[in-house]
């Protein structure tokens, strides 16, 4: 969600890198380096490549890097960094800020190659997190005229009623399907910390899965359905997700439950981790991280 966003008065000063995660070897290399801010990458279902998006604009590039190459998005040109890519792999979904919805964001889906956009959400602000593993429904973050905080919504892929799922003291967010369906991870400021949360796909049995002392967003769970990747502050930063902070990458095994570091502390937040990234394959996953020049 990009409602509280916090980016640089100057994005030039910042040079942006599009960097790969082997979790068998435990490193990372960085595929695609830029002066300014890109965000937000989603792996194609099928590993044929990567989706960013920049100004407002998506691109695709491919996993060993090379030149981005920018996807016709129509009318949809002041994307937020919450898009992803269909299970079958032939549709993106973006969250675009509407110009006849108080510039608010809207849900939208196109084809996967480009093409003209089809409006899912009919309320606003909308975020897109979420996308169910038979392809039917969408899970996403919303504002509401009746509630005093955003909450999680679920709505058909072709648009029509949507489903409040969560209603709690804080924010929830960054709500993302387990591989089978049954469940959503997403994180949770109930507590009065932000924590990583799961619950049933249709709201129930809300269970709290980490304990930290640190503000911990976004998880993702892997395509195997064995772990969950998130980003973590290493400051409390309540129930805001800001660019420009000091951050790592965390697994958790949901086996066991045991957490693991997967890169130490860099200059991220926003952007790094907000959407879907994992690789078909479980075994690696993309993610951001900046450097200020």
């Amino acid at each position: 969600m990009t409602q509280q966003q916090s980016t640089p008065t100057d994005s030039k000063r910042v040079e942006s890198r599009l960097e790969i995660m082997d979790l068998e070897s435990g490193s990372s290399r960085v595929i695609y380096t830029q002066r300014g801010i890109f965000e937000a990458p989603n792996w194609h279902p099928h590993g044929n490549y990567l989706v960013f998006n920049q100004d407002g604009e998506l691109y695709r590039i491919a996993p060993v890097g090379g030149t981005p190459e920018r996807i016709n998005s129509g009318f949809a040109n002041r994307c937020n960094n919450d898009h992803g890519i269909s299970p079958d792999g032939r549709q993106l979904v973006v969250s675009h800020h509407d110009e006849g919805s108080a510039g608010e964001s809207v849900i939208y889906t196109l084809p996967i190659d480009g093409g003209a956009p089809r409006r899912v959400t009919d309320k606003h602000p909308s975020y897109w997190h979420g996308w169910s593993a038979d392809g039917s429904t969408l899970a996403y973050v919303a504002g509401r005229e009746n509630s005093e905080h955003y909450n999680i919504y679920t709505v058909s892929v072709n648009g029509g009623e949507e489903t409040q799922l969560t209603a709690t003291a804080g924010l929830d967010d960054g709500p993302d399907y387990s591989p089978d369906g049954r469940c959503i991870y997403f994180n949770s400021f109930r507590t009065g910390m932000m924590q990583i949360w799961r619950m049933d796909a249709n709201g129930d049995n809300p269970i709290q899965l980490v304990f930290s002392p640190h503000s911990d967003w976004f998880p993702h769970p892997s395509p195997d359905g064995k772990s969950v990747v998130f980003i973590r502050y290493m400051e409390d930063q309540r129930e805001d997700h800001p660019f420009g902070r000091d951050v790592k990458l965390v697994m958790l095994d949901l086996s066991c439950g045991e957490e693991r570091d997967l890169t130490g502390v860099f200059y991220g937040g926003q952007g790094s981790l907000n959407v879907p990234s994992w690789a078909p394959d479980s075994r690696r996953f993309a993610f951001v991280s900046y450097r200020q020049l």
